[in-house]
């Protein structure tokens, strides 16, 4: 079996989903170098934080934080295109699994009752076939011993992407819509919503104040990456 498997890595090799050089058979997603040089965020302190704080005055929530920096060029923005754009979904399992891992570890989550991702309109998720959240979710969820609960908020519009746009106009024009389709379900209870990349911030707020129609419901939000 390990001679097969060998064969197989030479011919089939796999590379490191940053750099593109060929992994060795113990690494996985990312080579052991891209792995110590990824911009990951450290928290002094998970109550009081820039991200948390870019939310102040618009929604109110109980915790934000992301787990790696996303800047223009890097590796952040790799892993990220990877998973969105290339269908690379084990990249979402790799990131929920090391941040639901430190989540976990931080004693800040242990109240969450369910994790809800931020949705696609069902256009875009029909033409790229997966939200690209979902590993994500799923590994966060079961790190955190708690439920992932992808259909209750819907989007309700489509949205053009936001790649090229100015960060002005996108926390200005966002007119992204989002409805709940049971707001019983979240009453009395802590939701962290999900998402990959927070901007603006704006599309996030968006969810939260439909979220923010179900009685007593807090709400905290987790992203893989902040943009600085």
């Amino acid at each position: 079996m390990k001679y097969l498997k060998d064969v197989v890595h030479l011919f089939f090799p796999k590379v490191c989903s940053t750099c593109n050089t060929s992994l060795l058979q113990a690494e996985r997603i990312i080579c052991t170098i891209c792995r110590h040089d990824l911009p990951i965020i450290c928290y002094r302190d998970y109550k009081d934080n820039k991200i948390k704080n870019a939310f102040s005055g618009r929604v109110p929530i109980e915790n934000a934080i992301s787990f790696l920096f996303y800047r223009k060029e890097g590796k952040t923005k790799e892993l990220i295109h990877n998973l969105k754009y290339k269908g690379n979904q084990k990249i979402g399992t790799f990131i929920g699994d090391w941040f639901g891992h430190v989540l976990k570890e931080s004693h800040q989550f242990e109240d969450i009752d369910f994790i809800i991702p931020v949705p696609l309109h069902p256009k875009k998720l029909k033409l790229r076939g997966f939200n690209q959240l979902t590993t994500f979710g799923v590994c966060l969820a079961k790190q955190l011993n708690t439920k992932y609960l992808p259909n209750i908020l819907i989007r309700t519009s489509a949205s053009k992407t936001q790649t090229f746009k100015q960060r002005f106009d996108r926390f200005n024009k966002n007119d992204t819509k989002f409805s709940i389709t049971d707001t019983t379900i979240f009453e009395s209870k802590h939701v962290l919503l999900i998402d990959d990349v927070i901007t603006t911030g704006a599309t996030l707020e968006s969810c939260c104040k439909e979220l923010l129609k179900s009685d007593d419901i807090k709400i905290s939000v987790v992203t893989m990456a902040y943009t600085e």
